[in-house]
Order: structure tokens, then C-alpha cells, then sequence
């Protein structure tokens, strides 16, 4: 495939940190350096309104939209369009690529791409149930979304089951009705890593501490002191992206209890840096890492406990080898394959029968 102009197109990006930001941002340069002109789309974060430039080569329109929370707008749908149709215009975009459930800014580039002719992809990176206020309301606007969209990405397979039941992405065989067909093609590209940010150490970690944080922090403190634990647990809060490396090199065990969890890319990168990881066994938790490198147990209290106590074993005796975790990790994941990926389905995007006949048209 030829260079083409893809627009990336979600409410999450820097300096906002997460997931699905620093995802964008990776496969954003990856692209880059294959030879494609990416540009970034999102609403203002803080002061940053206007034009912004990121290495390596990456320009970002930032437009003035306040987020409501968690980065995130409300969604509009035709108070966007003239940002969106001056930018698309004025870059000469091929492709927009959105991402993400949440993201406004993201469903309403895709209902005025398909409009105007452009072609679009659209990644999911999260699992959202089916019977609470937000996940019946998101799920709703999906199942619209996505008749527009000409390819889905999702970040497991897990996710891929879930985006296809929420976006109602199938239909019955009319000679066997037992039958389900895939009205989309929806293909399955995990996360990454730069494995060289997490490379082992075997000198003492620096400390590292910052303040508590999050909505269970008063729960925590209370329990820290009704068990007197003040000096054997530290609640570091938020956690600055070049620190992570220096906070996990304290430890030897990463213990992850998330309920719903579609990738889970702290339990990657913790991997990458050594340690052996305990998890529930939730969402697509079970497709990241060899048997090996991870102890599983439900989401329920005495099983999490006991897959601690394995753990501690396997690590006392020596059964697990930091250095070579790393080494394995390397060979799994990383964002050049992601690029190579993702570039194959915009491939099978442009090369639609779709955009053959779009291009008759415009012609």
C-alpha cells in the first residue's frame, strides 16, 4: 500500500495519561515512520488549544471543546463538523481511524467521514457490560456507530466477543438460523510496549512517592490503620510515566484485581520489567502472557490470596527469572507489529469495492 493521510480521531490523548492515549501516540509514529501522514484530532486538554507538534512529526489539532470529565466531551455530533470537515479537507485525509467507546469526538468523526466519502476504521479498547444506565446508553450509540464504520479493531479477543454483541455486529443465516454471520470485518491487534523502558535492574530502586488517589482511597486508609499496616503498606497514587520502570523494580510480585479488564497493559508492562504477576482471571486477561509468567484466580477474595501464596513460592524458589521474562516479552510485543497490522487493514479498507465506487463517483 501506497503512503496515505490518516487522521486519528479520539477524546484521550496526551498529556492526558492511559492506554488508550499512549496507544494512539505509539502506533501515531509507527505509522509515521512507515511513510504515512498521520494528524491527531481531540478536544483542548488544559491550554493546549490550536496546532501542537510531537515527535516524530506529529501534528495535533487540538480543538476547543471542554472535556466533562475524564478527558471526555459530550457528544454534539454537528456543533464538530466544521472543525472536522476544514481539517479533513485542508490535510487531504484518506482514512480516519477513531477510538475508543467513550469518545465523542470519535463517534462524530466517523458519522461525518462516511459522509463525506472518507474511509473508517475504528478501534475499541474496552469491555462494557449490558444492564447499568451507561453501558445500555454507550452501547445504543455504538450499534449506530459502527454501520458506518468499514473496519473494527478490537485489543483481544475477548473484546472482539464483546464489541460484536454490543454493536449488535451480526445476523442470522437465512438456510440455518443457528447460524451467525459477521456483518463487519473485525479484526483483533493487541497493545504494546517499548520493552527497552522496562528492561530489568539489579540495583536497588530509588523511592519513589507521591500522593494517594483515586475514589477506594478513604476505604484504604481506614483499612491501612484499623490493622495497624501503616509501615508495611505505602499507597503511592498516580504514578508519572518515566517512574513506572522505578516502582516496579521494588517489588517482585505485580498483582492486578480488576473486574473487567479488555487488555491490560500494566500487566505487560510489569512483566517486561521482571516481575511475576498475579491476576483475576477477567476479560482478556488470560491472552497476554505464557502460563508461566502469571497465576490466575477468580475475582473473589480467599482465591486471590492463595494465588498470591503460589506466587511468593514460585518466586522464593527461584522459579522465575526476571532477565528472561524480559527477553520473552520483547519477542511478543512490539509496536512496529502493531504498525504492520493496522496498515493491513487500512489496506483492505482502501481496496474496497466500496472505494472503488466512491472514486467513480467523485471522478
Amino acid at each position: 500500500m501506497g503512503a496515505i493521510s490518516i487522521a486519528m480521531i479520539s477524546d484521550f490523548f496526551h498529556p492526558a495519561v492511559g492506554g488508550v492515549e499512549n496507544h494512539i501516540y505509539m502506533l501515531s509514529g509507527n505509522l509515521i515512520r512507515r511513510g504515512h501522514k498521520v494528524f491527531d484530532k481531540l478536544p483542548n486538554h488544559g491550554d493546549r488549544v490550536g496546532i501542537r507538534w510531537l515527535l516524530p512529526s506529529l501534528k495535533v489539532y487540538y480543538i476547543p471543546f471542554l472535556p466533562i470529565a475524564s478527558s471526555a466531551t459530550l457528544p454534539n455530533f454537528f456543533t464538530s463538523l466544521p472543525y472536522l470537515r476544514t481539517i479533513l479537507l485542508r490535510e487531504h485525509i484518506h482514512l480516519i481511524h477513531a477510538h475508543a467507546s467513550l469518545s465523542s469526538i470519535g463517534h462524530e468523526g466517523i458519522l461525518h467521514s462516511h459522509l463525506m466519502g472518507i474511509r473508517t476504521v475504528f478501534t475499541d479498547h474496552s469491555l462494557f457490560g449490558f444492564d447499568d444506565a451507561a453501558s445500555i446508553l454507550t452501547n445504543k450509540l455504538l450499534v449506530g456507530t459502527l454501520k458506518n464504520v468499514d473496519a473494527i479493531i478490537c485489543v483481544s479477543h475477548t473484546g472482539r466477543e464483546n464489541t460484536v454483541l454490543r454493536g449488535q455486529l451480526f445476523e442470522r443465516n437465512e438456510d440455518d438460523l443457528n447460524i451467525l454471520e459477521m456483518r463487519k470485518s473485525i479484526y483483533v491487534i493487541p497493545n504494546a510496549l517499548v520493552a527497552e523502558q522496562f528492561t530489568p535492574s539489579m540495583l536497588p530502586a530509588s523511592q519513589t512517592s507521591t500522593r494517594g488517589d483515586g475514589p477506594k482511597l478513604i476505604d484504604l486508609l481506614q483499612m491501612r490503620e484499623k490493622y495497624l499496616l501503616q509501615d508495611r503498606i505505602e499507597l503511592l497514587g498516580p504514578i508519572r510515566h518515566k517512574d513506572v520502570l522505578s516502582v516496579l523494580s521494588r517489588g517482585s510480585i505485580f498483582m492486578n484485581t480488576s473486574l473487567t479488564e479488555a487488555f491490560g497493559i500494566a500487566i505487560l508492562e510489569a512483566a517486561c520489567a521482571g516481575l511475576y504477576v498475579v491476576s483475576t482471571r477477567v476479560g482478556g486477561v488470560p491472552e497476554i502472557l505464557p502460563e508461566d509468567m502469571i497465576s490466575f484466580a477468580e475475582p473473589e477474595e480467599d482465591d486471590v490470596v492463595r494465588a498470591i501464596s503460589e506466587a511468593v513460592h514460585i518466586v522464593a524458589k527461584g522459579k522465575h527469572d526476571p532477565f528472561r521474562a524480559h527477553e520473552r516479552i520483547k519477542t511478543f510485543y512490539n509496536w512496529e507489529d502493531v504498525a504492520i497490522r493496522t496498515e493491513r487493514v487500512y489496506e483492505a479498507v482502501m481496496q474496497s469495492r466500496q472505494m472503488e465506487l466512491m472514486e467513480r463517483i467523485r471522478r
